[in-house]
């Protein structure tokens, strides 16, 4: 049965007739999140943007779900814990936005400074309009990757079936469940990733990657790595390898960036992990002395990888728990914190103190990406939570 609190939406926007129209939501967005950091505005409830649903000039009839779309965004007013997604495709490359709000009046004649004006420019009338507070990029430019990352949803309409690009985008926006949860825009979720700003503002800086990504996908990692790991992973490991590959030539250059990405795509993962497999043991397991005060993991949320080593490599039952319950927690409670513990040395200097070499870097980025080896990012992926009982650890 679909709960109605986790119904969020999937649409298409259509580059035949408006190929600038992420750009110019994004713009706009970017924008409003500039002006607010500079003080122009004042509240941050002023960072937002209206993305309509644009009618199709040979529909004349109603939408046929449109009053359950109204129903969901009433239902997201009457819940300020309630986190909206509209998922947006030109399958190529998949966003999320951050829904707040969705109204059938013409917001144009409202709050025209929050729409872009390809709307009126283009002459589009819309059913109804997402007011959307953030957006962030889950896949560029990889239609592949597009495909696996819409599995995560399920189509209401179609008896919950995974959503499919092929024959399945019709009658949209879909209505759709998300069964993992996923949750993107709480500042416990995002910020310890964006280093306190928005995915517009953290995707706007870290742009440019898909083609890397892809390449990475298909030729170094394979599908069902790449796959395995969180959004933000995956831009982080590319982010950093295009900056390694563009200079791996230059012998002076400070790797620091590089090493820093590759450090912050292991955290993601790591912590991604762990978010799935805590509420899965014992109370007592989930327990672990950090900064001189014993915490339970579950409710301490995002951890640094200097935190990471200290709880699982230093807690004993916490180390018996993860072993038992995740595939391959053997190797990531045993060899993953010695491995992180190696990317630390390098890491903290690096972005504090002084360069990082070519050498080193190489040496680090390949034992990670599997260059000549068996790599750190492969056997991540091959970490997941076992079906079955939990393992209660010994005494």
């Amino acid at each position: 049965m679909t709960i109605p609190s986790q119904r969020h939406f999937v649409d298409v926007w259509n580059p035949s007739y408006a190929s600038n129209a992420m750009e110019a939501h994004l713009a706009l967005l970017l924008q409003a999140a500039q002006r607010f950091d500079a003080g122009e505005l004042t509240n941050d409830d002023a960072i937002y943007v209206w993305w309509g649903k644009v009618r199709s000039p040979n529909r004349q009839q109603p939408l046929r779900h449109g009053p359950t779309v109204l129903e969901i965004g009433a239902e997201l007013q009457g819940d300020p814990d309630r986190e909206g997604h509209l998922y947006l495709t030109d399958y190529r490359s998949l966003y999320v936005g951050h829904v707040a709000e969705i109204t059938e009046v013409d917001v144009r004649n409202s709050d025209a400074g929050a729409v872009p004006d390809y709307y009126t420019r283009n002459r589009r009338d819309c059913d109804f309009w997402y007011k959307l507070l953030d957006i962030r990029r889950l896949v560029e430019d990889d239609t592949l990757s597009v495909i696996a990352e819409l599995k995560h949803l399920r189509n209401v309409a179609y008896f919950d079936r995974p959503v499919s690009l092929y024959g399945g985008m019709v009658d949209l926006p879909l209505i759709v469940n998300r069964p993992d949860g996923a949750r993107f825009f709480e500042p416990e979720v995002r910020d310890p990733v964006t280093g306190g700003s928005l995915w517009v503002e953290f995707d706007a800086e870290s742009g440019g990657v898909g083609a890397m990504e892809r390449e990475l996908r298909e030729n170094l990692l394979g599908d069902a790595a790449w796959m395995a790991f969180p959004p933000a992973a995956r831009t982080f490991i590319a982010g950093a390898e295009k900056i390694f590959r563009d200079y791996r030539s230059d012998a002076a250059f400070d790797f620091g960036p590089v090493i820093g990405g590759l450090s912050k795509a292991v955290e993601v993962i790591c912590n991604a992990i762990l978010a799935e497999v805590l509420p899965k043991l014992p109370a007592r397991a989930r327990e672990a002395n950090l900064d001189g005060q014993t915490v339970d993991l579950r409710e301490r949320g995002h951890l640094m990888l200097g935190q990471f080593v200290r709880a699982v490599g230093g807690e004993r039952q916490l180390n018996e728990a993860l072993k038992g319950s995740l595939e391959h927690g053997v190797w990531f409670t045993g060899s993953l914190p010695a491995i992180v513990e190696e990317l630390l040395e390098v890491r903290n200097p690096g972005a504090h103190e002084r360069r990082v070499d070519r050498e080193t870097a190489t040496r680090l980025r390949d034992k990670l990406m599997g260059v000549g080896c068996q790599g750190t990012f492969a056997e991540l992926a091959k970490v997941r939570v076992k079906v079955g009982p939990t393992v209660t650890p010994s005494r």
